[in-house]
């Protein structure tokens, strides 16, 4: 049969370095079974697509080990950028503009702004974080943000109105319009390219003075929420099918302020970054209560975890990021970078970090071995750079981070070395 021996083409190609191609060649072969009992030859078409499928599929696990700066860009984004989220597919970008009060959304091929998610400002009280007071504000800030349900769902945090709020990405429609008894925050959404204009008020859920963080385990069942001045994680249920798609179910205290967040589907644990101490706060997701406390260096910011069980740490006063054995909470190795490192963001593939550094107007990046960290670069970003994702294909890498000072966002292009 033709399909087969283009099945064999692929296999011959990737299978003595890709051990997937078997799995591959598998769904393939009962995909084209499946489709000669329907009828007698397999359509040229689908089979064409499923060729091209397996070997993206292939192609984007190829074992790159290395990484080389290209190029820098330049994006005008709004003021005050906090943070940045791909979607899974990484094709849009979400920007959380916490003194813009709106959420931008780019398209990663062409770096334009699709839409606008414009927030109504209400006069909140904020916080001065240099002269350490309350101020006069507004509710509507975003701050951090993380998608659930195969990205339908994105959950920003408003930094001065206790909550946080769930945008329904594509299909703001669904929204009530006059729901019962439910605060809500209204949203106006805006076409850069269009006059059409759409909004929709979206339910604001309350957590805690001040959210920061939000994260969800694998399975979207839960959210956790740091809650900064009010030394709590919040948990919530996720229901994407019932208004208004989260509740909490408990609150969970601890020793001072919280901030970064990863959570451990694999064993059922969380740790939170207790950034108002010298401490990572872990949890017990079976029954979401604290369990114990990792004793770390000073004043750790943000923490993401990789798939062998290790924790990497960004300690904002000390400027040095760590990497933590998260079982025994001992250090394994640890590395200075430039002035108060702030988001870190792995690779896909766990062997590089990328740092932020707020004051220092860098980003650093590293490679990450059994043993060490190796910095790779240290690359300028004017307007002290806070919040970063990465974009990856096959043959490039692409770091977006937000200035906050400038209302900017720089793509760091570097180019994959296998």
């Amino acid at each position: 049969m033709r399909e087969l021996f283009l099945i064999n083409i692929i296999i011959f190609l990737f299978g003595c370095h890709y051990p997937e191609s078997r799995i591959i060649s598998e769904n393939l072969t009962e995909k084209i079974d499946d489709s000669t009992e329907k009828k007698d030859s397999f359509p040229q078409k689908e089979l064409t697509q499923l060729v091209i499928s397996a070997t993206a599929s292939v192609d984007v696990a190829r074992p790159y080990s290395n990484i080389i700066f290209e190029k820098k860009e330049v994006l005008n984004s709004a003021p005050g950028t906090k943070s940045v989220l791909f979607n899974t597919s990484g094709t849009r970008l979400y920007a959380m503009n916490l003194e813009g009060m709106s959420v931008y959304e780019f398209d990663q091929p062409t770096r334009k702004i699709l839409r606008e998610f414009k927030f109504r400002p209400t006069k909140g009280t904020g916080w001065d974080y240099d002269g350490d007071t309350a101020i006069a504000s507004y509710e509507e800030k975003p701050v951090e943000a993380c998608f659930s349900n195969n990205d339908k769902i994105l959950w920003v945090s408003l930094h001065n109105a206790g909550g946080i709020i769930p945008i329904i990405v594509d299909s703001f429609q669904l929204y009530p319009q006059r729901p019962d008894s439910v605060l809500t925050k209204h949203v106006t959404l805006i076409y850069p390219s269009s006059p059409q204009k759409d909004s929709f008020d979206a339910p604001l859920i309350k957590t805690g003075k001040t959210p920061k963080v939000i994260t969800k385990t694998a399975d979207d069942r839960n959210l956790l929420v740091s809650n900064w001045h009010s030394y709590t994680i919040s948990v919530l249920e996720i229901n994407p099918t019932q208004y208004p798609y989260a509740k909490v179910i408990n609150t969970i205290p601890v020793s001072s302020i919280p901030r970064g967040i990863a959570i451990d589907d694999k064993n059922n644990k969380s740790y939170v970054a207790i950034m108002g101490g010298a401490s990572i706060t872990v949890l017990n997701n079976w029954v979401w209560q604290k369990e114990d406390d990792l004793h770390v260096a000073s004043n750790p910011r943000h923490i993401v975890m990789d798939t062998s069980g290790r924790l990497f740490v960004s300690y904002n006063k000390l400027a040095q990021i760590a990497c933590i054995d998260a079982e025994t909470g001992k250090t394994l190795f640890t590395a200075p970078t430039n002035i108060q490192p702030r988001t870190i963001v792995l690779s896909k593939n766990k062997q590089f970090l990328f740092v932020t550094c707020y004051n220092g107007n860098m980003v650093d990046v590293f490679k990450i071995t059994k043993k060490g960290f190796r910095k790779l670069y240290s690359i300028e970003c004017k307007g002290k750079p806070v919040g970063v994702d990465i974009f990856e294909n096959n043959n490039k890498l692409e770091a977006w981070v937000c200035t906050y000072t400038n209302g900017a966002i720089n793509i760091l292009t570097f180019k994959k070395s296998y």
